[in-house]
């Protein structure tokens, strides 16, 4: 049989229109990846939302970028809203990695991405839970790269785990998504990232350099 698929940004839709109407905003844990990633998410979640961000990316390679791209988030937070909190957690590659590198010869958005994406997520829901939010959510639904379905179905798994926080639903490139948020980016100037994060993807952007390098 095959496999309905769901449209993640009309349920998305869907929470907001059942939103409580009296002006109280409920509470949501967001997780981001990057300031680019963040840039259209935001403008949809920041009149219905009452936002915290939740930084836990260790699978970023190498350090530097991590930062790099941690630092432009909190720049453009800088510009748009000072009041947003972010919670960062210590930078972890090496411990990160152990359970990614038997996986490292699958071609990027194979198994070893969903399990990327599940351990972000698993840790980042687990907060919220603890921590009273009323919402979790993620960005990386807005790239391209990323596979919305997975992500929204690890993020119901996980509210089955943890009730009392409820999922956010979405798939942020939908609408023109992905363009709005480049559009947001070039205006801004920002820094945008040309690989995913991981080390894998990072070996492959450097072989790709290497073999411009030489045509």
């Amino acid at each position: 049989m095959e496999k309905i698929k769901i449209n993640y940004q009309k349920e998305f839709e869907k929470v907001v229109d059942s939103l409580p109407k009296d002006g109280k905003k409920p509470t949501l844990l967001l997780h981001a990846c990057c300031g680019p990633c963040f840039t259209f998410p935001y403008e949809l979640l920041k009149d219905q939302f009452d936002i915290t961000i939740i930084y836990n990316n260790s699978n970023i390679y190498p350090e530097a970028e991590y930062i790099r791209r941690k630092e432009e988030l909190k720049e453009y937070l800088a510009k748009i809203d000072k009041n947003i909190k972010v919670i960062e957690f210590p930078y972890d590659n090496l411990t990160y990695n152990k359970e990614l590198e038997p996986l490292k010869d699958i071609p990027e958005g194979g198994e070893r991405c969903y399990l990327c994406y599940q351990k972000r997520l698993s840790f980042g829901y687990e907060y919220a839970f603890r921590h009273g939010f009323d919402y979790f959510c993620s960005v990386m639904s807005i790239s391209r790269y990323k596979n919305s379905a997975w992500i929204n179905e690890i993020g119901y798994a996980l509210e089955e785990k943890y009730p009392s926080t409820k999922w956010l639903p979405a798939d942020f490139k939908k609408n023109d998504g992905y363009q709005k948020s480049l559009k947001i980016v070039k205006e801004n100037n920002m820094y945008f990232q040309e690989y995913c994060g991981c080390v894998y993807s990072y070996q492959k952007y450097q072989e790709k350099l290497r073999s411009k390098s030489k045509n």
